[in-house]
């Protein structure tokens, strides 16, 4: 019931958002997030791998990770938000996750190769400038860029730091 009522939310959030979006050039760029779903060991290093490469850019970087249950928080290093955050009416209570929302960054990568309703509205919520995720269906709506044809997350997080420093 309390997915239902994200969606129906999320839904009605991505109506009214009028964050204003636009491709930022990758050197301009100062701030970015990056939000994923824990999954295992393996995409916490390839996460971990990436913020290094954005920082060697001399990017500012924030980190939130969903955490599912059952699922290890890898070396408690990323702020993060669990199902426990979302209330029965829909809502998600994390403040770590509602400044993350509000942030405004330059880039915002989402990390996952299957959509996650709870990252997606957030991702609604976002105002940040240009989100970057993988492909899916409706895919438009909560994505300015999406990489298509990925198999596996180290695919992903290559080919959004390839499109995206490509962007001037």
């Amino acid at each position: 019931m309390r997915l239902n009522f994200l969606k129906f939310k999320t839904n009605a959030i991505l109506k009214k958002n009028k964050a204003s979006r636009a491709n930022v050039g990758y050197k301009q760029a100062k701030t970015v997030g990056i939000i994923f779903t824990v999954e295992d060991k393996q995409k916490h290093y390839i996460v971990k791998e990436f913020i290094k490469k954005l920082e060697l850019d001399e990017k500012h970087v924030q980190v939130l990770e969903y955490l599912p249950a059952k699922h290890d928080n890898y070396e408690f290093k990323f702020d993060f938000f669990t199902e426990k955050d979302l209330t029965f009416w829909g809502n998600i209570t994390s403040s770590s996750a509602q400044q993350f929302a509000q942030a405004p960054f330059d880039f915002l990568f989402y990390i996952d190769l299957t959509p996650n309703v709870l990252v997606l509205h957030l991702l609604a919520k976002s105002k940040a400038k240009c989100r970057v995720g993988k492909f899916f269906d409706q895919g438009q709506l909560y994505l300015e860029l999406m990489i298509e044809s990925v198999a596996n997350t180290q695919a992903l997080v290559d080919g959004m730091y390839k499109y995206a420093t490509q962007l001037k």
